[in-house]
């Protein structure tokens, strides 16, 4: 009899111990699934490709290279004043920024050192301030060939080009992303977004205007498509480029004034980049304004020949992108944006 209880007392210890090693598995089971689970999700790319981690954030650059990028850097300096503005309104300070125009002032970074123009700044001064994180447009070759020097000090470096629209909603979410300010990039990104989709959803589909962008400086004349970032705006606006169909792989165009007589653009619009506006306004003045043919343009004779404002139509207006619609909006249909 005693034998049989003790049989009993062994195979009901026995169960116990195998029942409770199985929840012990079954336990850790979940917990490996679970922290597999949230490494997943912690991978995964969130808008335009970025991969917002707990410690970094990682994407690829303007140089279609993949870059890792730590969070809160303390010591940064930007190179270009539209993308300065980008991070000072994604919640990022400043120790370093180049000398742009004052037409493009950042106000909360003007304590911040100047480390040169934006087409020619200073490795040396940069350098010098020890950043841990510096941002190059990408466009400016003399920044370009600063990064492998920057790198090899060990300094993180982020190469963006902020040309189009979409430019600004993909900076905005890689510049909150480090700064940890989601808030920001919610408040930012939605409202422009909202407000520039509903101007272009009541933009008339049937006018059709021919358009023409020209870019003037005082030592040229050229002539701007689709692919830039008053041409993107003016497309969105239901409008036909004539310099589309230019025989070009390039944004910029040299365009004939002959071509822009046959066409008879509905609307010109000029971009002005320079301080001397009086050798802009004779550069226009010897290529087009003294063609006899200038006259009989239907832009002209209608009064649709409009200099754009820099602030708006030369740098890049950021957070104001509503406001650059609404402006060119109002000017091709008035009977509709009042």
């Amino acid at each position: 009899m005693k034998k049989i209880k003790l049989v009993t007392l062994l195979c009901t210890c026995v169960a116990v111990f195998l029942l409770l090693t199985g929840c012990a598995d079954n336990n850790n089971d979940k917990t490996a699934k679970s922290g597999e689970e949230n490494s997943e999700a912690e991978n995964q790319p969130s808008e335009y490709g970025i991969t917002i981690n707990e410690k970094d954030v990682v994407f690829t650059d303007s140089r279609g290279e993949e870059v890792t990028i730590s969070k809160n850097p303390k010591r940064v300096i930007v190179l270009q004043n539209s993308l300065l503005e980008i991070w000072d309104q994604a919640g990022g300070t400043v120790i370093g920024r180049v000398d742009e125009s004052e037409d493009k002032v950042v106000e909360n970074a003007m304590s911040a050192e100047t480390v040169g123009k934006i087409g020619s700044p200073s490795l040396e001064k940069i350098l010098s301030l020890k950043p841990d994180l510096v941002i190059i447009a990408g466009s400016y070759s003399a920044q370009r060939e600063m990064i492998p020097a920057l790198e090899q000090s060990d300094i993180q470096v982020i190469s963006l080009e902020n040309n189009l629209l979409e430019d600004y909603y993909k900076t905005m979410r890689i510049f909150t992303a480090i700064t940890e300010r989601e808030d920001l990039y919610e408040s930012h990104v939605s409202q422009v977004q909202k407000k520039v989709d509903g101007i272009v959803a009541k933009a008339p589909m049937d006018k059709n205007y021919k358009i023409v962008i020209l870019f003037a400086t005082a030592k040229n004349l050229t002539v701007r498509n689709s692919d830039t970032m008053v041409g993107e705006m003016l497309k969105d606006l239901n409008t036909v480029n004539i310099s589309d169909a230019a025989d070009s792989t390039s944004d910029t165009k040299t365009f004939s004034m002959e071509k822009i007589i046959q066409e008879d653009p509905d609307f010109i619009f000029v971009q002005t980049m320079g301080s001397d506006i009086e050798k802009i306004e004779e550069q226009l003045k010897s290529d087009f304004e003294d063609n006899p043919a200038w006259a009989s343009l239907t832009a002209v004779k209608e009064d649709r020949y409009i200099i754009l404002p820099k602030d708006l139509y030369l740098y890049k207006p950021n957070q104001r992108y509503p406001e650059a619609y609404e402006g060119l909006a109002k000017i091709l249909y008035p009977e509709v944006f009042k």
